[in-house]
């Protein structure tokens, strides 16, 4: 049961777990007051301190995700000597992060980002920093301690790119070759605009300006346009999965083969978004290090950034918070799924739109669900927030496809449905066409599949506009079925 598996995941492998994260780390601090007047000595406001907090940051703040979902974090990259260093070191205690990688360098800036606030509003930032190269020397210590955290068992491990000197081209394809001799998954948090040094890792997780940055264009936040840029990176670099973080729009994965995952955000509302690509990196590789699939680390992942983003500052996602909504979320027991009546679907379509949601329809068959109807719908989701499929009856699939058809009875074609992720919810109707049903959804969008011109397409009226999606080539229902008495009649089934 799928409930099991996920309380088994968040009660005994997550405290298991041994997880290295190396990067450029950082001290976040926070200066809180309130802001009552202007400044007489200059037109700017006066912040009157009400108190001063210091948390872990950048890399750091990956670390301490995990450390607060109970795992056993290790934690590499480079320091100095200085005062932020010693709080540092303190922070890290605190939080029983291991940080027996850290190479300090002497006469160095420990990274440090203070963020002044008045009413919890972010007033202005001061960064204090030195961005140099590790040296080969200091390459050389770092792969030391990770040869020897391999050694003694690794789960999985995380790069926290943020441009500061520490994952040099040299050292991040020796620390993904090292991974990917042992078998280990590798996560990387990238920045810039070349990634050739990232090549080789499982998952790379850029938000949509570091996808826009890497391209050398702007990326739309549509789901096409999303799919369409990392199909590029693609072509171009060697990963496995690129992860795409979307804002209020969730995340997406697109794997090298063109498979694509996506996960609709889960924030109710939005404090601060300090700090949530660390906890989708530290939430989503510490699943994927549990063995899970990619469609539950990304859900898992999703619901821990939108725990994180209601809150003011960095904050790292805890265990206890996870569990807390996995109990509030998961049924007593789990029930087949029922099919909506059009005027239950058409009620729940009028909420989406009432919150902006746009809503995707498209309509068919279904009969022997395949692979091209999974992709069809995949990019019909793609279109909008929520997608509902008409599904036809089984009179009507008798009338349109012959007296043999459907081989599969509406009720359990229409579970089928339900049962991928990018469907939320299935209508089935008696008529030969949708016309009738959508006069009554009116949903946002209408796809099409096939060969159609958008003034061609029946309930075109009932919406606001038509979009026609190629089937992809190869895949059909009256294919397998002729396929299968084809193997029959030569007596091979």
């Amino acid at each position: 049961m799928t409930e099991n598996y996920i309380d088994h995941f968040l009660n005994h492998v997550l405290p298991e777990l041994r997880i290295a994260v190396i990067g450029d780390i950082m001290v976040d601090r926070y200066v809180f007051g309130k802001v009552e007047r202007i400044s007489p000595e200059a037109p700017v406001p006066v912040n009157k301190v009400d108190h001063m907090t210091s948390v872990l940051g950048g890399a750091a703040n990956v670390a301490s995700n995990l450390a607060n979902l109970d795992c056993h974090v290790f934690l590499a990259g480079l320091i100095g000597d200085d005062e932020n260093a010693v709080l540092l070191h303190q922070l890290l205690e605190d939080a029983y992060i291991d940080g027996s990688g850290l190479v300090v360098r002497q006469d160095h800036a420990t990274t440090t980002k203070m963020r002044i606030l008045g009413a919890r509003q972010q007033m202005v930032r001061l960064d204090f920093e030195e961005v140099t190269p590790l040296a080969v020397t200091e390459e050389e210590q770092l792969m030391k301690w990770l040869y020897n955290c391999v050694a003694a068992g690794l789960d999985g491990i995380i790069l926290s790119d943020y441009k500061k000197g520490v994952l040099t081209d040299s050292l991040a394809q020796s620390i993904i070759r090292e991974a990917n001799r042992a078998g280990i998954p590798v996560l990387v948090d990238p920045k810039g605009s070349d990634w050739t040094k990232y090549n080789g890792a499982d998952f790379v997780t850029p938000n949509m300006k570091e996808l826009s940055d890497c391209l050398g264009r702007s990326v739309a936040n549509e789901g096409q346009a999303v799919v369409a840029a990392a199909e590029l990176l693609h072509e171009q670099y060697d990963f496995a999965h690129l992860m795409v973080t979307r804002s209020e729009k969730g995340i997406t994965v697109i794997g090298k083969d063109g498979k694509v995952w996506n996960n609709p955000a889960t924030a109710r509302e939005v404090f601060d978004v300090s700090g949530a690509g660390d906890t989708v990196a530290a939430a989503f590789l510490s699943a994927i290090a549990g063995h899970l699939s990619i469609r539950t680390s990304l859900q898992i992942a999703n619901a821990a950034a939108g725990i994180v983003v209601t809150k003011v500052g960095t904050y790292p996602i805890h265990r206890h918070e996870l569990l807390k909504l996995w109990q509030e979320w998961q049924p007593t027991h789990w029930h087949p799924y029922q099919a909506l009546s059009r005027e239950e679907a058409a009620a729940k379509i009028r909420q989406w739109q009432k919150k902006g949601d746009t809503v995707v329809f498209t309509n068919g068959c279904f009969d022997i669900l395949h692979r091209g109807h999974v992709l069809y719908l995949q990019q019909a989701a793609m279109l909008g927030q929520h997608l509902v499929v008409g599904l036809n009856s089984d009179a009507s699939v008798k009338r349109l496809k012959g007296e043999t058809r459907p081989l599969v009875k509406q009720e359990d074609r229409a579970i089928l449905l339900s049962a991928l992720a990018c469907v939320d919810e299935v209508v089935i109707f008696e008529e030969d066409t949708p016309k009738e049903l959508l006069q009554v959804l009116r949903p946002d969008i209408l796809v099409k599949g096939g060969d159609y011109k958008a003034d061609e397409v029946i309930g075109r009226e009932s919406v606001k506009r038509v979009e026609i999606i190629s089937f992809e080539d190869g895949y059909s229902t009256t294919g397998l079925i002729e396929k299968i008495a084809d193997l029959v009649k030569k007596g091979k089934l």
